[in-house]
């Protein structure tokens, strides 16, 4: 059980505070309810390009990491296509160093050209390195918009092409901030031996200067059901093919989220997991092979995704997929098989609240889903799906119409 308590600024800004004695170290989660899923459709790629610039110089503090540093501090952030989370670890002792960091670049960043070249040509060379120069790196680039036709999951968090970022302006940067980074548009978590009275003080104090903001209000189009089997084959300079199957499922919220986590996972969580002992072990078609789920906020994805062993052919590879999805689709999991990953989930869990950053990063996150304390109620929520379940998912899930195959061959 994670206690905590909550309180609100009148500018709008939501504060929790959870106590943990058993460290010295205090966790700043600052998390900002804007992800890629919010941006402008031609200029996309903002989100993340912000991640990167609220590290480049607020109004009165020209280097973020130097004073943090000097405090014994650290630091780090990431984006995806719902939110963009900010976080920082410090000595106690040292605690209002983080609320003059974090209230400065609400209040408002520096907006210089300068700071804007530097990251946007960091951000450039990430989408070369990591998305277009790696092996496999744009398969999250061409599955989405095979996947997604309405809905801006439809492009990766780096954005849809780097010319949207190369022509990213003062004034574009400007309004992105103003619409989105504003105090009753975040949460704050403050983990550690601290109290409410303290942090209370202290928030008060660094961000109730920072008025209120107009918000963008969010109008996101909704994503048609898929009625047709969709494929894309591509050819690139890789050393083996792949295959990636996407499935259109439920929201984070949906009560069903949790069977198809764990359906997941009995499909590849571990060496006894069923596609690991079926097509690595026994039939050694695949090299890897994995099943797991988007976790978006909104309508997301069940993916099963592997690299084959090089000389088998994808027609067979695709054959051996879609007999285990046949039969886990007709027929009832071993209940032991649902113990077992019940009892990972659970394990998983419990692990997490060990670190009092990861408690404040999931207390941030069950805030804005709706309630902070659904960070209790995982476990019960988990615990309560049966093999009934898990066979109706499967049926709904696993249909070939909701299906779209990236199909993903070496250059030969």
């Amino acid at each position: 059980m994670i206690e905590f308590s909550k309180f609100t600024l009148e500018n709008g800004l939501k504060v929790i505070v959870h106590r943990d004695q058993s460290t010295p170290i205090v966790a700043i989660n600052m998390l900002y309810n804007v992800g890629a899923k919010d941006e402008n459709p031609e200029k996309t790629g903002f989100a993340h390009l912000f991640e990167h610039l609220m590290f480049g110089g607020s109004i009165n503090i020209p280097i973020y990491d130097e004073p943090l540093q000097i405090v014994g501090g650290d630091n780090n952030a990431f984006t995806n296509n719902d939110i963009t989370n900010y976080y920082l670890t410090l000595p106690k002792a040292n605690i209002e160093t983080g609320f003059w960091l974090e209230s400065d670049r609400m209040l408002s960043l520096a907006f210089s050209e300068k700071s804007l070249d530097v990251q946007r040509n960091v951000v450039i060379e990430e989408f070369k390195q990591r998305y277009l120069n790696q092996p496999y790196g744009d398969i999250w680039l061409l599955l989405r918009p095979l996947v997604y036709k309405v809905h801006p999951y439809q492009w990766a968090t780096i954005g849809k092409e780097i010319s949207h970022i190369e022509n990213a302006t003062i004034e574009d940067v400007k309004e992105f901030f103003y619409q989105h980074y504003a105090p009753n548009n975040a949460i704050m978590v403050v983990a550690g031996d601290v109290t409410e009275v303290e942090i209370r003080k202290l928030t008060e104090k660094w961000f109730s200067p920072i008025p209120k903001r107009k918000v963008k209000k969010r109008m996101l189009p909704q994503e048609p059901k898929q009625n047709e089997y969709r494929e894309l084959k591509v050819e690139r300079d890789v050393p083996f093919d792949s295959i990636t199957m996407a499935y259109h499922m439920c929201g984070r919220m949906h009560k069903d989220y949790y069977g198809y986590d764990l359906l997941s996972d009995i499909l590849s969580n571990g060496k006894s997991s069923i596609l690991y002992q079926k097509l690595i072990k026994e039939k050694r078609l695949f090299a890897d092979i994995d099943a797991y789920i988007s976790g978006s906020i909104e309508a997301g994805l069940f993916i099963i995704s592997g690299t084959l062993h090089g000389g088998v052919d994808m027609k067979i590879a695709k054959n051996a997929i879609q007999e285990i999805i046949d039969e886990i689709s007709t027929k009832k999991v071993n209940p032991e098989d649902l113990i077992k990953v019940k009892n990972k989930t659970e394990a998983n869990l419990q692990f997490s609240e060990i670190d009092v950053l990861n408690k404040a990063m999931n207390l941030a996150h069950f805030e804005l889903l709706g309630n902070a304390n659904m960070i209790n109620e995982e476990i019960e929520k988990y615990q309560k799906v049966n093999e009934k379940d898990i066979l109706r998912l499967a049926k709904k899930v696993f249909v070939k119409e909701n299906c779209s195959t990236l199909y993903y061959y070496a250059k030969k």
